[in-house]
């Protein structure tokens, strides 16, 4: 999955995150390119660190921690994944492959594209350090990702959308889907003290109140909505997929 219109794409120059080529990366042999048969594979040490992101979050994986979840020497991790970033890809592609098979489309478009962001919201909170992995990166896509994307243009094909166009809701669903999950982590944080949540809605209430900021007051002052997560997400998805305008 990528969180942007330009991360469907690799650089100019045939590289990837980390420097490493795509079709190296993809398509060469799972094994170091030189040296004893090991006795782990690229799918062990992409599996350790995404249990190890799971466990203790996006800055616990180094390729000095991973190693060793693996019994391996830190230095022969570097055959299977140069750096950190590259790591990272194997992750995202690898926890990626629970996406599928994904349900059958119906030939409603925008009911499929809800299918497919709810899908993807799935996974990130099993996974919570996806979101985060998916900004601020440039990706090229692994066998996992690129059935997902497949099967998200087919679901928009009944649209009157050209190809980039496709690709540029896939990746508005993609990124709205990791912010509201990125959101919801936060305020689950949050919520889980009691004196901060206090001290954050004793604050929005000084600000409604102190005048200068009456189109805030009047948003306040609203019945409210719903606000479970479940509830929030399925509302704002419906906003925003609702209003795509399929001739754009």
């Amino acid at each position: 999955m990528a969180g942007r219109s330009d991360q469907v794409v690799v650089r100019g120059d045939g590289s990837g995150a980390g420097g490493v080529d795509p079709q190296q990366l993809w398509q060469s042999p799972q094994q170091p390119r030189k040296g004893r048969k090991p006795a782990f594979s690229r799918e062990a040490i992409t599996a350790a660190a995404v249990a190890l992101a799971d466990a203790e979050g996006i800055d616990a994986v180094t390729m000095r921690r991973v190693a060793s979840e693996v019994g391996a020497g830190v230095m022969s991790l570097y055959s299977y994944a140069p750096d950190k970033e590259t790591l990272l890809q194997l992750m995202v592609d690898h926890v990626s492959g629970e996406l599928s098979p994904p349900d059958p489309l119906t030939g409603d478009w925008r009911a499929d594209l809800k299918a497919i962001a709810h899908a993807q919201r799935a996974l990130m909170l099993r996974h919570p350090w996806l979101p985060t992995a998916l900004f601020n990166r440039r990706w090229s896509l692994g066998p996992n990702t690129l059935a997902f994307v497949e099967h998200a243009l087919a679901a928009l094909r009944p649209a009157a959308l050209d190809g980039g166009a496709k690709l540029e809701v896939f990746s508005l669903i993609t990124g709205f889907a990791a912010r509201l999950v990125g959101d919801e982590i936060a305020q689950a944080a949050l919520s889980a003290s009691p004196d901060r949540a206090a001290a954050e809605a004793r604050y929005l209430a000084a600000v409604a109140a102190d005048g200068h900021h009456p189109e805030l007051a009047e948003a306040l002052s609203a019945p409210t909505r719903p606000l479970t997560p479940d509830a929030t997400f399925a509302r704002l998805l419906d906003r925003m997929v609702d209003g795509l305008d399929a001739g754009s």
